[in-house]
């Protein structure tokens, strides 16, 4: 298995500059990477107004189905490994086997070299961390068929099953694995008028509790990181995005809800 970094703790975007320590630990990482994402998430009391001040048209959104696996007691989760399906409106769907944190410098150069094989940073104002996904685009019909029927034997591919055998916890194979999900999403992509040289994303996840969790992000090549992140941040303080806000993350978000859901069926 790869040997996993713990996630690692960043200064707040608001924040002007980081430690010795804390550059000596993000800049590898950004020297391995393919590209970086920024992240926020919005607290529900400023979901209207962000919406609002951002200028985001909802009737443009995109709607996605997102499901995971995992095993009851979210083995997959705590060992750093990650396993997503996820349906696009009018488009083929897709799935993905993920491993976070990673150290990207000890990936092997086959799995470097593979097109379905990225490494990226995700930066949040109280954290960032290293991912490698292994992808892969399945039919539409396929991916609803097979969450209908709560399997999932046609979603990976022989690539994504051995990258999962690698990194999975010993003893725990697919056929180990319960279906959590899914999970309505809509997803707008939109640029600014008043920044029209960065594209952002919102994603509005909405569990079937009613809870909602709304995520700002956008993405650069890992040589413009800061750039983007100091003008992301000026940007999005100046209309009043509270940068401070707690965080919370799509994923373990939704894990912790359906295994919950599986707790409370037994």
């Amino acid at each position: 298995m790869l040997h996993c970094r713990s996630a690692l703790t960043m200064p707040s975007l608001a924040m002007p500059a980081y430690s010795a320590e804390q550059l000596a630990e993000l800049l590898p990482l950004l020297e391995y990477a393919d590209s970086v994402e920024l992240k926020l998430s919005v607290p529900e009391a400023h979901r209207r107004s962000t919406v609002e001040k951002l200028r985001m048209d909802p009737i443009d959104a995109q709607v996605r189905q997102v499901t995971f696996f995992d095993t009851a007691d979210l083995a997959l989760n705590r060992a750093g490994v990650v396993l997503r399906a996820r349906r696009v409106q009018r488009k083929a769907g897709d799935s993905v086997v993920k491993l976070r944190p990673l150290t990207p410098e000890l990936l092997t150069p086959a799995l470097r070299r593979s097109p379905n094989f990225g490494v990226e940073v995700d930066a949040l104002p109280n954290g960032f961390v290293c991912s490698g996904s292994m992808k892969a685009e399945i039919p539409d019909a396929i991916v609803k068929e097979e969450i209908s029927n709560r399997r999932f034997g046609k979603l990976f591919t022989k690539q994504q099953r051995a990258f999962f055998t690698a990194h999975a916890p010993d003893g725990i194979s697919l056929e180990d694995l319960e279906v959590l999900g899914p999970i309505n999403v809509l997803k707008l992509k939109f640029t600014p008028a008043d920044l029209p040289n960065r594209r952002f994303a919102a994603e509005l996840w909405n569990y079937p509790d009613g809870a909602r969790l709304l995520e700002l992000s956008t993405k650069c090549p890992p040589d413009q990181a800061f750039q983007i992140a100091a003008q992301t941040k000026a940007y999005l303080a100046g209309h009043g995005v509270d940068l401070f806000a707690d965080q919370q993350t799509k994923t373990r978000t939704a894990l912790e809800f359906f295994a919950r859901e599986l707790s409370d069926g037994d």
